[in-house]
């Protein structure tokens, strides 16, 4: 039986054209333009994993969908002089909520609430022996604390066998039993928006991302739309994971009713995707695909370029992308690149469209 929740909800943290990717997307908690590379499977968004095999079917050169990963922080360089630039450490997103915690959320005296307090230190830690230990201390405190479940399966296991353990018996089936069936009525529709919520959802898009990595894509699948159904707003970037499932499965109405769901999304990802699709389905001459390499083109000018090969890739080093970027081109190219390159003539139509994009902006500046 559920225990009582005081919940609070935070709502929409993001606008949805922000939110890319794929495991926890918390951008208005992150510097503007940066967000990260990988859904929960991203940073905080979802379950991290150990060593990933190549994908099933695919060549071997290619690597395996985002999957959660523990972003590592950087260690200052006493070398560095005081004029070369060195990158700022991002805090994890995960113990900035402790922050939303003392506004508002579980009473101070519940235990699940003491645990996780402890679970937002550990996130705060550099050291993962310290961050493991502090998750153990949660669970002696409540063993209803996912989130100490998430982080061990993130940093702990030893094999995906056992980070499934982890997210499955740990971490969802807590949570399940934390949130009770009530809470699951309350939540239901605006999952994330409340902090007592998160921790499920942390643990299932980990548990989804591990399943994946397995080759129980249909399973993994349900989990991610599931996840959607629960939280339409998609504060994870869920809809970015589960759009490559669907393209890998080959289930074209899927991802178009997908694509629909979210079709205001701006990003890169979304739109270049839609232009993929559209020039699937229709003449190379249709407009409309035409119109969506545009609007693609504006929301990130370097993806054509990695696609044809003109311009080397350049990934993140941290785990995050800047909107824009050359990191979210390289990112894109990795996840979509080989959909696009399989598909004929698609790379050539697309790299025209672009082409006469630069030409005509080079013309207007001459002209002015």
């Amino acid at each position: 039986m559920g225990r009582q929740l005081a919940m609070r909800p935070f709502g929409r943290l993001e606008s949805r054209s922000m939110i890319y990717s794929q495991a926890e997307v918390e951008r208005s908690e992150l510097s503007p333009g940066s967000v990260p590379a990988r859904p929960f499977l991203m940073p905080n968004c979802a379950g991290h994993l150990p060593q990933r095999s190549a994908r099933p079917n695919e060549s071997a050169g290619r690597r395996q969908m985002p999957v959660s990963k523990k972003r590592r922080r950087e260690k200052p360089n006493p070398r560095s002089s005081k004029g070369s630039s060195t990158r700022v450490a991002l805090p994890d997103r995960r113990a900035m909520e402790g922050f939303m915690a003392a506004i508002g959320g579980r009473q101070a005296n519940d235990a699940i609430a003491e645990a996780q307090q402890v679970m937002y230190d550990a996130w705060d830690q550099t050291s993962s022996r310290a961050r493991i230990a502090l998750a153990r201390k949660a669970l002696t405190i409540s063993p209803l604390c996912a989130d100490a479940y998430v982080l061990l399966a993130e940093e702990e296991a030893k094999s995906a066998d056992e980070a499934l353990e982890y997210y499955r018996k740990g971490g969802v089936e807590v949570a399940e039993q934390a949130l009770g069936t009530k809470g699951f009525k309350e939540c239901a529709g605006h999952f994330w928006g409340f902090l007592e919520t998160r921790p499920y959802m942390r643990a299932r898009a980990g548990l989804a991302a591990t399943l994946y990595a397995h080759g129980e894509i249909d399973v993994a699948m349900s989990h991610y739309q599931d996840m959607l159904t629960l939280n339409p707003n998609d504060n994870q970037g869920i809809r970015y994971v589960l759009a490559r499932c669907l393209m890998r499965k080959g289930d074209t109405d899927a991802l178009k009713k997908l694509l629909k769901q979210y079709d205001e999304d701006g990003s890169a990802l979304w739109l270049y995707t839609r232009a993929l699709l559209a020039f699937r389905e229709n003449e190379p001459s249709d407009k409309r695909g035409a119109e969506l390499v545009k609007k693609a083109w504006k929301a990130n000018s370097h993806i054509p370029a990695i696609l044809i090969g003109t311009k080397k890739a350049k990934p993140s080093p941290n785990g995050y992308v800047t909107m824009g970027g050359e990191d979210e081109a390289a990112h894109y190219a990795e996840e979509w690149g080989f959909d696009w390159l399989t598909t004929p003539g698609a790379v050539d139509w697309l790299t025209r469209i672009v082409a006469e994009m630069a030409s005509s902006q080079t013309e207007r500046r001459s002209f002015h």
